[in-house]
């Protein structure tokens, strides 16, 4: 089969990213003797300077690891909702929705501390090693990604008359970052800088790292984060507003580790991040697959995976979130029974409904504004709802699904997943002390009480982030995942079942054929991302799908629209074969900036 590229293979390591610096930087860190912790941390410190439009250190991060010989694990690096993030705190501000930018959407900080934890715990290398390449690219600066000048030009207003300390970064003398010129982000590199400085007399590395996390926490870093949460700040509400972070929220909160939610199909086990994120939603759309399934890109398949998704995340809206076993019922929604009852639900129609299920019959509740549909005329693009698109973004600097992704698979057999986001450039002011801004994920939960999702101190709102590791036959041997917001689990399933189901490439997985295949998606749900439209019945498949199948998806019922031929997904991925000792790799063609390396 053609493919853009080959499907990398080899022995010693690779690394798959959304951005060739941060796999270039990650391959620099194996070759130096780092394993795939030590690798993925500087890989993700040169995203935050590279793919700063897609995500920083004050966003979030789930990663999933699989130690050679132990259980995979997730780390948590979500964090909270502040003991000031109430739900009465917003309506008292006349708001029903959580604004899509500024200080209000900011949750506790997560990246920067779950990228300490894995480093601490599982690397080898010393923070100072880790984070020389971010420093370097930040100091001396490196060439722009279109999209980069592109998304601060789309806030250009923004940023030169309220946002003026982005300005300051990302507009120096009036003028945008521009691809083949250098791009320098000083205030970072000096951040990062002081920090190594602050913590070079604490031990050895462990000792370092652990002090690394007070400064982020109680430092100068936590200080500065504070201020800016307190600045009133334009949103997306048309207002000014205050944030509600304070310095005890970042005294009290670190990222965690947890066990993965998991379903088992067809000899793969396939891992993923709890209902604090929409990762389950991708294990269910395997449980509601039939035992036999239609022919790989036919339009029966297509249908068939649409209206599955359809109705896992309708189950996402109603019953996902972080709100405790006896709120989310995971073990019903996984089962055998319940699905089998759900897959019945799948005609041979599109449908338009949003169908939640009911778990262990109870009966399941929507937030109001989910029932609310978006009509075309609405102003909801589902074309600007996922990347590659991510330079469509309104001039209030609201924007959805910017998102970055990350994989390493070492010679000794560890391996890595990680999806990094938040606090990218459009979403709240350069924090001017540091470099960066605060994120908005609080814009994911309902100002609606009592739901799983629902606004709450202390609660993780609900994340579109979601890695995935698979299993065969009980070993770890796959790990991928996407940026994209709500399609993440769309684009990832579809991606897993080509590699399960079609035939293998030069005796190992297809990885690059699997990410190569036209791909679609559907916004037949709320959309996680401010205002939280939806678009029923809704399907966007890109050119190259054939067009026999795009007249049989319209007769069915689908509005099918027909995007760039190459637009949906950004998929990365590594692979191990144990029997064979082989490693592998594939990165997404689409936007021109995916790449896997290896040897």
């Amino acid at each position: 089969m053609f493919t853009t590229r080959p499907t990398l293979q080899g022995t010693f390591g690779m690394v798959s990213s959304t951005h060739w610096l941060a796999s270039q930087s990650a391959m620099a860190v194996l070759e130096d003797g780092g394993n795939a912790y030590d690798a993925a941390v500087a890989g993700a410190f040169v995203l935050h300077v590279v793919e700063p439009h897609l995500n920083g250190p004050a966003g979030e991060v789930p990663i999933l690891l699989a130690p050679a010989g132990g259980e995979v694990r997730v780390l948590c690096g979500q964090g909270v909702a502040p003991a000031g993030a109430t739900i009465d705190h917003y309506r008292a501000l006349g708001l029903d929705l959580v604004p899509g930018t500024g200080p209000l959407a900011a949750a506790v900080p997560g990246a920067f501390d779950a990228w300490m934890l894995l480093l601490r715990d599982h690397g080898t290398k010393s923070l100072a090693d880790v984070l020389k390449y971010a420093i370097g690219y930040a100091e001396d600066g490196h060439a722009c990604v279109d999209n980069v000048g592109a998304t601060v030009e789309a806030v250009r207003e923004l940023f030169e008359t309220e946002w003026t300390s982005s300005a300051d970064v990302y507009l120096p003398g009036g003028k945008a970052p521009r691809p083949g010129e250098l791009f320098r982000n000083p205030a970072l590199a000096a951040t990062w800088k002081r920090l190594l400085t602050e913590v070079a007399g604490a031990g050895d590395r462990e000792a370092q790292i652990e002090a690394a996390r007070e400064v982020w926490r109680s430092g100068f870093i936590a200080e500065a984060l504070v201020r800016q949460a307190q600045r009133p700040t334009m949103d997306t509400s048309g207002e000014r507003h205050t944030g509600t972070l304070t310095a005890a929220d970042l005294a009290s909160w670190s990222a965690s580790y947890e066990a993965p939610a998991t379903y088992d199909w067809n000899g793969w086990t396939l891992c993923k991040a709890g209902p604090w994120s929409q990762g389950p939603a991708f294990l269910q759309q395997l449980a509601l697959l039939p035992a036999e399934l239609p022919a790989y890109g036919s339009a029966d398949y297509v249908h068939l995976l649409i209206e599955g998704c359809k109705l896992a995340m309708a189950d996402r809206e109603a019953w996902y979130g972080d709100a405790g076993e006896d709120a989310v019922p995971l073990g019903e929604l996984l089962s055998a029974d319940y699905n089998a009852a759900r897959r019945e639900l799948i005609g041979e129609k599109a449908s338009y409904e949003l169908r939640p299920g009911s778990p262990g019959g109870r009966a399941p509740r929507l937030c109001g504004h989910a029932r609310v549909v978006a009509p075309k005329e609405s102003g909801f693009d589902p074309m600007g709802a996922g990347e590659p698109t991510v330079a469509r973004v309104s001039a209030d600097g609201g924007t959805r699904g910017d998102t970055c992704h990350l994989d390493v698979v070492d010679r000794w057999g560890n391996m890595i997943a990680a999806t990094p986001s938040g606090g990218w450039l459009q979403s709240n002011p350069v924090v001017p002390e540091l470099g960066f801004p605060l994120g908005t994920r609080l814009q994911m939960a309902w100002l609606e009480p009592e739901l799983p999702n629902s606004l709450a101190p202390g609660r993780r709102p609900r994340t579109t982030l979601t890695p995935s590791i698979a299993l065969r036959d009980g070993v770890p041997v796959l790990a991928f995942g996407t940026p994209g917001g709500d399609q993440q689990d769309q684009w990832q399933l579809h991606f897993f079942l080509a590699v399960a189901t079609r035939a293998k490439a030069r005796g190992g997985l297809d990885l690059q054929g699997a990410i190569d295949a036209p791909n679609w998606h559907n916004d037949s749900f709320p959309s996680s991302f401010y205002p939280r439209g939806m678009r029923p019945g809704s399907v966007t498949v890109e050119a190259r799908t054939d067009a026999a199948v795009v007249e049989e998806l319209r007769r069915r019922g689908h509005d099918v629209t027909v995007t760039d031929a190459w637009s949906e997904g950004r998929l990365c991925a590594v692979a191990r074969d144990p029997a064979a000792g082989i490693l592998s790799a594939a990165a997404n063609p689409r936007g021109m900036q995916g790449y896997a390396v290896g040897r």
